[in-house]
């Protein structure tokens, strides 16, 4: 009886122990999380599409223009592709992506922040702007600017 005690008090001991230990390293909840194969991602091709289509938009409104698509003459961006992608669950999903596309004929690598709540069918763009990392969208995540 006492040594079965003694085993139940020391095994509650250690669990305890490792718990607190902070011996887990799993993904923490609102931590960015690497988005996988982001090149074949078709939802992350598209969000990086309308990042660029949106970042266009109102570069057209602010200019007083509004009109059409643009073709990247007047320093619009034309989409290339996502080349990096990580996601992080906040009220919704925040995607940062990393993006390659052409502005006045030469290749550019641009970063954007898109927050997505499917529940009522919204996306936002929250930043786009030129990268900061200067990688080219070459590093392993394709996110150090981040």
């Amino acid at each position: 009886m006492a040594s079965s005690v003694l085993f139940l008090i020391t095994l509650t001991a250690l669990s305890l122990l490792a718990a607190v230990s902070g011996g887990y390293v799993g993904p923490r909840v609102g931590g960015r999380t690497a988005v996988p194969d982001v090149r074949s991602n078709q939802e992350v091709q598209d969000l990086g599409r309308y990042s660029v289509e949106e970042y266009n938009r109102m570069q057209r409104w602010q200019r007083g223009g509004g009109g059409g698509r643009g073709g990247g003459d007047n320093g619009e961006i034309v989409f290339g592709e996502v080349v990096g992608a990580e996601r992080q669950v906040v009220a919704g999903i925040k995607y940062y992506l990393k993006i390659e596309g052409m502005q006045r004929g030469a290749r550019k690598v641009f970063e954007s922040v898109v927050v997505v709540r499917p529940w009522v069918r919204s996306k936002e763009l929250v930043t786009f702007g030129p990268s900061r990392g200067g990688d080219g969208g070459s590093s392993k995540s394709g996110l150090s600017g981040f």
